[in-house]
């Protein structure tokens, strides 16, 4: 129980990379005041919170209608991981994990961007949306369930102090800094997307 926990909160962490996150919500909201900045912060993480949790409790009933067993999710779910912790070890920007030049050049003209990009795809984004599928997908019954809706909300109340003093942050870490944590981690959940595939092979067939 305790290595699935454990498990379960680094992989969270990793796909939503706060401290990266917050050096691109800091370039996002270059001039922006301190309430403006704090408040996109607030109403960006309550949206995708709302996103993640209704993905949370929606994830079986949605696996079951589309008629996708949990083991071939969680080798689809690994592979997708795997891709993305490869653009965080080698610093790339993607459609996973972040926003894409196209993206980023819309949320420029947007006078909120709590909504876009902040919420979707910076936070709620597909590896996210993954990782919460995979997460429903645990065994357990409701104490697991409870565990892992815990540790959802804590991973974005973490991203929301990250968030808060995003500024701070990026002036201490710098680019190479953030690149730097994003690799390591990036390494870290490539092991763990293995293991998602490793497992989902095991459940289908052996």
């Amino acid at each position: 129980m305790a290595d699935l926990l454990i498990n379960s909160f680094v992989v969270f962490f990793v796909v939503i990379d706060p401290i990266g996150l917050a050096a691109i919500f800091a370039a996002l909201t270059r001039g922006y005041t301190t309430h403006q900045r704090r408040r996109a912060a607030l109403r960006g993480v309550a949206l995708s919170t709302v996103i993640l949790v209704f993905f949370f409790f929606a994830g079986d009933w949605f696996l079951r209608a589309m008629g996708i067993e949990v083991a071939a999710f969680r080798m689809a779910g690994g592979l997708l991981l795997l891709l993305l912790s490869i653009d965080m070890v080698f610093a790339r920007q993607s459609g996973l994990r972040s926003t894409t030049s196209g993206e980023v050049a819309e949320a420029e003209v947007r006078e909120d961007i709590s909504v876009f990009p902040l919420a979707f795809p910076l936070i709620a984004g597909p590896g996210a949306l993954t990782t919460v599928l995979l997460m429903t997908a645990q065994p357990g019954g409701v104490a697991v369930s409870s565990l892992m809706l815990g540790i959802i909300l804590l991973v974005l109340a973490i991203t929301w102090v990250m968030l808060l003093f995003a500024e701070q942050l990026y002036h201490v870490l710098g680019e190479t800094g953030t690149n730097m944590v994003s690799r390591v981690l990036g390494v870290v959940l490539a092991a763990l997307a293995v293991q998602f595939m490793v497992d989902g092979a095991k459940a289908t067939f052996w």
